[in-house]
């Protein structure tokens, strides 16, 4: 468990900080960067939960997400190396398999798509939208920090997120179910009006 005592520490006003095995890094280290916008996506998942009068299910399954991205951002912060004093907390296959279940069992009742959504309808279903491409934005970090600091990250880690925004995508349309998706009319088909 985790126990803070002081949430000011001044260790990073030179511009550094510690990963999760303590090692001194930039705080424009592309790790940090991928589990700050791991963070950012996590703060638009609880926004959606509290102002987007989601489904209870929604809501519980969300929750479960918010914690699985807190083991994201530990995941990056710790670079994978070979016998570990003390094993790391890792985002495993099962965590990927489990989103896939959710977007299995959300997308079997949705109507096929026609065009490209637009992001909108309901409140619930525009903050999941904006979810979304947060979490695209963390997998883009991550696979950026991925390419420079290789084997020593957790590639399940980013392909959580590659998941991930594929159910936030699916449960936007769930949370449109009633009313509808939103479509793309591609400019021939808008009016001059429009």
């Amino acid at each position: 468990m985790v126990r803070l005592t002081r949430i000011y520490t001044r260790t990073g006003d030179a511009g550094r900080t510690r990963l999760g095995d303590m090692s001194d890094t930039t705080k424009t280290d592309l790790r940090v960067a991928a589990y700050g916008d791991v963070n950012e996506a996590n703060a638009h998942l609880g926004h959606a939960i509290v102002a987007g009068d989601l489904d209870q299910d929604v809501v519980d399954l969300l929750g479960v997400v918010q914690n699985e991205l807190f083991d994201v951002g530990a995941d990056f912060a710790t670079p994978v190396v070979p016998d570990p004093e003390f094993p790391p907390l890792r985002v495993l296959v099962e965590y990927v398999e489990r989103l896939e279940g959710w977007c299995d069992q959300y997308n079997e009742a949705l109507p096929t798509l026609s065009s490209f959504i637009l992001p909108g309808g309901t409140h619930g279903s525009a903050l999941l939208q904006i979810a979304t491409t947060t979490v695209r934005r963390a997998e883009r970090s991550a696979w950026l920090a991925y390419e420079e600091h290789g084997d020593s990250m957790n590639v399940l880690a980013i392909t959580y997120l590659n998941r991930l925004s594929d159910l936030l995508f699916i449960l936007a349309r769930h949370a449109n179910s009633e009313a509808g998706d939103v479509l793309w009319k591609p400019g021939g088909e808008r009016s001059s009006r429009s």
